[in-house]
């Protein structure tokens, strides 16, 4: 069974510079586990801790239960897969993804059996005497992958490995790695900083922003019930509004945000630190949620003037003028008309699709 890897109160400091703090975080046998970040967060240098190449300034790494202190990375059992693949472009496919075992000394017709069996795998069948150079983008991520499971690790690290890809064939890869995951059984860490990768493909994920993981759950729990303001503004799109807490019993809690009439907000039970009446706060509505209201039935409604409009096929990101407020808000485009300047405005959105947090720091755009 592949094995758990567990980071024990690690942090990785370089000088006056702290790339990681006190992460704690356990990786089931055979889960496949997303960090999600910024530039500059700290995930690769947790992937790096994990593969052997970075020892932590504290903490502890452990992998099967065994602390990997002093441990090398050809001594773990992990294989990395680089971001720029590392392919030699003048060996055969079927050398490139022999090679790990040619280094360890594996006569010659193992590893061509070998290789032809990871071809199979990656559905390039009987192309193992091509070139790396005949190959598309997309077939060259597939040699990667093969070339890592060569040796038969328990665990394989992807460090944004899809990042040199046009997107087309990012979405297409995303399924085609999910699917070998699921089809060799292992561990997969995988590195990256695009929401829609860490959404799709993974079992959890830990959202990072400045060396701190900031929450962990699978997809789902990360985007619909954000914990902290950093993983609600840079998971998916959000708008926000500042406000403050009338009332709160538990269930239900009323905002106002200087729009009008207070907003009725659901407590979700993963929404972060409870706010009570008095608290400033910031409220999440995504793009999905908020709608333009047709009439005075809907819940949570304020009015507004519409001042200007940028479209993007998908999306609107209206300009409004909300009782002298000037706001921009996202709203998906459902398909109806453009708007005229100084026309009024309505929009609305469900209690149990709004977010309360207490303020905290957003992602830059």
């Amino acid at each position: 069974m592949t094995k758990e890897i567990s980071l024990e109160h690690v942090w990785v400091e370089f000088g006056e510079f702290t790339a990681v703090q006190k992460a704690n975080l356990n990786i089931a046998g055979g889960e496949f586990f997303s960090f999600l970040g910024p530039s500059g967060c700290g995930k690769t240098t947790l992937l790096r801790c994990i593969s052997g190449f970075q020892e932590p300034t504290r903490g502890v790494v452990r992998i099967g239960g065994k602390d990997m202190k002093g441990v090398g990375p050809n001594k773990r059992p992990t294989a990395l897969i680089f971001q720029n693949l590392a392919l030699f472009p003048l060996r055969s496919i079927a050398d490139n993804i022999a090679f790990p075992l040619e280094v360890r000394g594996v006569d010659k017709k193992t590893r061509r059996k070998r290789a032809d069996e990871l071809l199979e795998l990656i559905a390039l069948p009987g192309q193992g005497d091509k070139k790396v150079s005949e190959l598309s983008g997309g077939q060259k991520q597939r040699v990667a992958i093969a070339r890592a499971l060569a040796v038969e690790p328990d665990i394989l690290l992807l460090d944004e490995p899809l990042s040199a890809l046009d997107l087309k064939l990012r979405q297409h890869m995303r399924s085609e790695l999910r699917a070998i995951q699921k089809q060799v059984g292992l561990t997969f860490i995988y590195i990256t900083h695009d929401q829609g990768e860490a959404l799709t493909m993974s079992d959890r994920i830990a959202v990072m922003n400045k060396g701190k993981v900031e929450q962990i759950g699978n997809g789902r729990t990360i985007y619909d019930h954000p914990t902290s303001s950093f993983v609600a503004s840079f998971v998916g799109e959000n708008n926000v509004l500042d406000g403050t807490v009338l009332t709160n019993d538990g269930k239900m809690m009323t905002i106002d945000a200087g729009l009008g009439a207070a907003f009725k907000i659901e407590n979700h039970p993963a929404g972060g630190p409870a706010l009570a009446p008095g608290d400033v706060c910031q409220l999440f509505v995504r793009p999905e949620a908020l709608r333009l209201a047709k009439d005075d039935s809907g819940l949570n409604q304020f009015e507004s003037k519409f001042v200007s409009e940028e479209f993007e096929g998908n999306m609107r990101h209206i300009v409004l003028d909300a009782k002298g407020k000037k706001l921009k808000l996202s709203l998906i485009n459902n398909g109806s008309n453009a708007i005229s300047a100084d026309t009024p405005v309505k929009l609305d959105f469900a209690p149990n699709l709004g977010i309360a947090l207490k303020p905290g720091e957003l992602a830059s755009a």
